[in-house]
């Protein structure tokens, strides 16, 4: 071989050495992408598991207070002039519940009952298996859509079944 053959297949066997150690750096760095992206989306998932048990007893007061402020307003439904600010303030504290991601749950009488949107809270003649009246509403996660609270619901029992 002429020295100059040589000096080209030594600049071919080299690049090929480089050409293959860069592909092996490039998948070494996809590779740690892979695991940076990964990792970020745990601590994310975390950071959001975190902040909905941060809010949980904040949710729980909200909670309280929007039964409260509800059941008051329908106990002095008809002509008293405060029952439109008491169903105001409920809406409110609703909203103040929607900005923590906690929704109300679409229960109205005649719905199904679920048990896992619904807590029976007593059961009354009417159509078997279906809510009556509810009592207090439900809420849930909307991003997760996870159940945070169940609907209190009057459940309807057949009244010839008690006879039986």
């Amino acid at each position: 071989m002429l020295p100059e053959q040589d000096e080209e297949v030594d600049l071919e066997n080299g690049l090929a050495r480089l050409t293959e150690q860069v592909s092996r750096e490039h998948e070494r760095a996809a590779h740690r992408e892979q695991i940076i992206d990964r990792l970020h989306a745990e601590n994310q998932d975390l950071r959001r598991g975190l902040l909905q048990e941060a809010l949980t007893p904040v949710r729980s007061g909200l909670y309280r207070l929007y039964d409260s402020v509800t059941r008051e307003a329908t106990r002095r439904e008809g002509a008293d002039p405060v029952v439109p600010l008491l169903e105001a303030i409920a809406e409110e504290v609703a909203e103040v519940l929607a900005r923590t991601g906690a929704e109300r749950l679409e229960v109205s009488p005649g719905d199904p009952y679920d048990p896992a949107l619904h807590r029976p809270l007593r059961t009354e003649p009417g159509e078997d298996g279906l809510v009556i009246a509810v009592i207090s509403d439900g809420f849930r996660l909307a991003e997760q859509d996870r159940v945070l609270r169940k609907a209190g619901v009057v459940i309807g029992r057949n009244v010839n079944e008690e006879n039986d």
